[in-house]
């Protein structure tokens, strides 16, 4: 049977909407790969800008293994974005996955690239609002959100949500940012320019709220540290690059177009106040894999 959750909606959707959203992002894709005479065939050839969050690709692939997703799954990634983990579940791990974002242009960046990189047959994209989920009871084997969640304050809401479409025995895999020590955080950040769009919790608060919805926790990790790490190499790495080279502006690597494509002109602010939130201890990161008690 089909069931519409409707949520407590604070801050409004378009308000989270034209935080988000670029007119033309799949143009301006296409454009800066033309620019740098590259070509999109392969799901690794998006990696420098398509996985919009800490540690990028290397964080996806290690939270994938700690929840022994498998091939043949059907997972439901949850803000999905331009689809890089998405793909990346689908061509290492053997999902079957559908995305769903509140940006329709993410959604249909998300389906051009897919398509530019044979995967369409196992992964697909629809726009659409994680507070208001539409799916059948029981349909998922796994539910998978990374980075997303801050945005919602009605938590508990959506966890029931949540909870009602998996499988018994399914998992809900997360990948989160928590309110640190010395909360509040620095603003901008990519998932909000301001407090008003952000709603995180303590980690001990978002425990609650996920076992009060019905789940049972596997595995909680810290993993704070090698995201405030990530940024640190990364700003070392540029140092040593513009270092050999002297030249302004050095440093980055060719590795593609980078995340500015999403994040856009305040890129380089919002990534400097999370490494300074992280290195402050303002917020923290967690790895989570949950499940929904029953039988697999």
């Amino acid at each position: 049977m089909k069931k519409r959750i409707s949520m407590k909606k604070i801050v409004d959707k378009q308000t989270i909407k034209k935080h988000y959203q670029q007119a033309d992002l799949g143009a301006n894709i296409r454009n800066a790969f033309n620019r740098t005479g590259r070509e999109i065939k392969d799901y690794t050839d998006t990696e420098s800008f398509d996985e919009f969050h800490i540690r990028g690709r290397e964080a996806t692939r290690e939270l994938a293994r700690l929840a022994k997703l498998q091939k043949g799954m059907r997972v439901l990634d949850l803000g999905c974005g331009v689809g890089g983990p998405a793909r990346m579940l689908a061509a290492e791990f053997g999902c079957v996955v559908t995305g769903i974002d509140l940006v329709e242009e993410y959604c249909e960046a998300a389906a051009m690239i897919t398509e530019q990189t044979g995967l369409s047959h196992r992964v697909n994209f629809q726009q659409g609002d994680m507070t208001d989920l539409s799916f059948d009871d029981q349909s998922f084997d796994a539910v998978w959100t990374l980075h997303t969640i801050m945005n919602i304050e009605d938590k508990t809401t959506l966890f029931d949500s949540i909870f009602r479409i998996l499988k018994p025995g399914g998992r809900f895999v997360l990948y989160e940012i928590c309110a640190g020590f010395h909360f509040p955080p620095y603003f901008p950040v990519p998932w909000a320019g301001d407090a008003s769009m952000s709603f995180l919790l303590s980690p001990d608060d978002l425990r609650v709220s996920l076992k009060k919805s019905g789940f049972e926790e596997l595995q909680w990790r810290d993993v704070s540290g090698k995201a405030a790490q990530w940024f640190h190499a990364i700003a070392e790495s540029r140092a040593s690059s513009a270092k050999k080279t002297g030249a302004v502006g050095a440093g980055k690597r060719d590795s593609g177009p980078g995340i500015s494509l999403l994040l856009g002109k305040t890129a380089a602010e919002k990534s400097r106040n999370v490494f300074r939130n992280l290195t402050e201890d303002r917020i923290r990161t967690f790895f989570g894999v949950y499940r929904k008690p029953g039988k697999e």
